[in-house]
């Protein structure tokens, strides 16, 4: 269940019609060692946060007031930087014993919500169950770190008119929800269609294109098909609330489907032996070879393989643990933009790896005691034992 300060970010959030999400990187905590501990802002919508233009060569500050969900007050300042190399925004100035630009912060959700020219209502968030909550309330995916809530509804930025084009198309097919699998086999053939280089991409760029993708498709069906029911008159509250848990229901589940849609289709294209969802002790996403190998107790342990498909892993990936427990080592493939150090360490201890896709490895903390492998590392290793 989510929290009562999910609730409350969502509904602010809702109410403002404004929000600027990311996921804290090791960069704003100051653990790559960077200028100073603060977070980075996306200058694609500066106007959201200050009333200055990023003008090169110059610097500049605006003095915001943010309330934080904790009850605590910061008397900050958004900062331009654009003298000599630099060309960023960044939030700094939050006082002593500030708790949210701690390195065990990183990979949680902040959401700042401005009120006014220069009021902010901050809240940030570590659990998956909230996170989860968050995205699929405000139609947002915060992908490459940033997700932008602007005039009530998802900023979405097109990539080609191609695209488009195809998404328009299929939604005009339907008259109710496609299966998961459906929107995962439509958007490959799209990005085969719009990108002709797509299939020279390496696995870890094609699984964040396959997801990113199709999550825009889906919103592209969505709006078409349950327009009528949200722009209809409910008979009661029971019947709004109704419509309203089918909607975040489908959104949820939507997600989990995509990402082993997809990375069933990249094992699959590299030749790597697997099954997914196998009814083995635990009901683990992935084995690798298959079912059969892992209950034959003849078949060598160090040739198999036990992955776990999180989209974010923070409190979640010890559910790992106890699927498939022939095999001790276990692996997760996630999405998660960043975690930090003490929980890389804590996998670590527990005999968890990560698979996660090389775009998004810059913002995890350079820890030696615990290595991160791209999907990439992963086949190859698995090609190698098989």
């Amino acid at each position: 269940m989510a929290s009562p300060f999910c609730d409350k970010a969502i509904n602010e959030a809702l109410y403002y019609g404004n929000a600027i999400l990311k996921f804290i990187s090791p960069n704003d905590t100051g653990v790559t060692g960077s200028h100073q501990a603060g977070f980075y802002l996306p200058k694609t919508v500066w106007k959201m946060y200050t009333p200055d233009a990023p003008a090169k060569g110059t610097n500049s500050k605006h003095p915001v007031k943010i309330k934080w969900h904790d009850g605590r007050i910061t008397e900050s300042v958004v900062t331009w930087y654009g003298k000599e190399t630099r060309s960023e925004y960044r939030l700094t100035r939050f006082g002593k014993d500030f708790p949210f630009l701690m390195s065990d912060r990183v990979g949680d959700l902040l959401i700042l919500i401005p009120r006014s020219a220069s009021e902010f209502s901050g809240y940030v968030f570590n659990f998956d169950e909230d996170i989860e909550e968050i995205l699929v309330s405000l139609g947002v995916q915060p992908f490459d770190h940033w997700a932008i809530y602007r005039n009530g509804a998802a900023q979405v930025e097109s990539k080609a008119e191609c695209l488009e084009k195809s998404f328009q198309d299929f939604a005009k097919q339907f008259n109710k929800f496609p299966t998961g699998q459906v929107f995962s086999e439509t958007t490959k053939n799209i990005l085969e269609k719009c990108f002709a280089d797509f299939s020279k991409l390496s696995p870890d760029d094609q699984l964040i294109e396959y997801y990113a993708t199709e999550y825009r498709l889906f919103q592209v069906v969505e709006k078409q098909l349950c327009q009528s029911d949200i722009s209809r008159s409910f008979k009661n509250v029971d019947d709004f609330l109704h419509t309203a848990a089918s909607i975040m229901n489908r959104r949820k589940s939507r997600a989990g489907r995509s990402l082993e849609n997809h990375v069933d289709i990249i094992l699959n294209e590299a030749g790597i032996p697997h099954e997914m969802q196998p009814s083995i002790d635990g009901s683990p996403d992935i084995v690798i070879p298959n079912q059969k190998a892992y209950l034959d107790l003849s078949y060598p342990v160090k040739k198999l393989f036990i992955v776990g498909l999180k989209t974010t892993c923070k409190d979640r990936w010890r559910q790992v643990l106890n699927e498939g427990r022939r095999v001790q080592h276990k692996h997760i493939l996630t999405l998660q933009p960043g975690i930090s150090s003490n929980q890389l360490d804590e996998m670590h201890r527990a005999g968890v790896s990560l698979i996660v896709p090389r775009k998004l490895q810059s913002e995890y903390p350079k820890i030696h005691s615990l290595a991160i492998l791209t999907l990439e590392d992963f086949i190859s290793t698995v090609g190698k034992v098989a």
